[in-house]
């Protein structure tokens, strides 16, 4: 495991940008980090790092290096796991990201129901943005991620809406959602770009990090909201919120499934992801309106 530490040490480098903070993360002293990396570079025969005045920066030749070496401690690690897991030292772990939504409410019971299927598997959920998942996935930091837009296996489909309070000043009736202020989340969430993409000229009074969030100021009556109709259906029938009709929703959103491909992923991992793509088993988790609602509706691109 020579070469694969000092590999490592290499991208704690890259990623936190001094010998210093890289030698803290990997437990070892800043001399020892240093000739880890310069018998790197003697075996690579080039000069992969040079510092500045506050950071150390990857050269040309640790630029080409870097996404292979991310490449090469993700496949040791997936190596060691499928062994582990064939030998019965343990029963495997399987890591997963996903957005919000998903992690709240697609999630959980299908989740449950694999731990009771396998209740020896480890299960890691990173709960973040598509893009992150995505880069997260590239290196290795996880083995499957639900994503919102096309690219992967398709999963589910999830309906944005627009809801209010039924008792607030911004009543379903009467609201116009053009010009009514909307309580959002910020730039760069999935629904927030639905948002400024079908309602552009849509006021924003309030930029919230949680779906929890948003529906506590709706319901007080600051502004309407454009969610997941998932994530309402409970207030939605407890009456403490209110469907807003309007010719663009709901915006269909799809889901989708990516990976590394399937040969590359640990046994739990690939257990999980037959789970999720099982037609009964996804039914457990597809949203309880589908897609067969009446009115027009906005298939998502993005």
């Amino acid at each position: 495991m020579v070469v694969l530490d000092r590999l490592r040490h290499f991208v704690l480098v890259a990623d936190l940008g001094t010998l210093t903070a890289a030698a803290r993360e990997a437990h070892v002293t800043q001399p020892a980090l240093t000739a880890s990396i310069q018998r790197l570079e003697a075996e690579m025969g080039a000069r992969l790092l040079a510092r500045g005045h506050r950071r150390t920066e990857l050269t040309a030749a640790g630029t080409a290096l870097l996404p292979r070496a991310r490449a090469a401690m993700a496949a040791v690690e997936a190596g060691r796991r499928a062994v582990t897991e064939v030998m019965g030292l343990e029963r495997g772990s399987v890591r997963l990201g996903a957005g919000a939504t998903v992690c709240t409410y697609y999630l959980p019971p299908l989740l449950a129901l694999f731990r009771q299927r396998f209740p020896r598997v480890q299960i890691f959920v990173r709960e973040t943005v598509t893009d992150a998942i995505v880069s997260a996935l590239e290196r290795g930091e996880l083995d499957l991620g639900v994503i919102t837009r096309p690219g992967g296996e398709p999963w589910l489909d999830d309906e944005l809406v627009l809801v209010t309070s039924p008792t607030g000043p911004y009543r379903p009736a009467a609201v116009e959602a053009e010009t009514a202020p909307f309580v959002s989340f910020p730039p760069g969430s999935t629904t927030r770009d639905m948002l400024d993409r079908h309602f552009p000229r849509a006021q924003i009074v309030m930029e919230l990090a949680g779906i929890a969030a948003v529906k506590g100021n709706v319901r007080a009556g600051v502004g309407i909201a454009l969610v997941s109709r998932r994530a309402v259906e409970r207030d939605l029938r407890a009456k403490v919120l209110a469907l807003i009709r309007h010719p663009v929703t709901p915006i269909v959103r799809p889901f989708s499934i990516i990976h590394r491909g399937e040969e590359r992923m640990p046994p739990a991992a690939a257990a999980l992801y037959q789970m999720l793509l099982d037609p009964a088993v996804r039914e457990i988790s597809a949203p309880r309106s589908g897609s067969r609602g009446s009115g027009r509706r906005a298939r998502s691109r993005g």
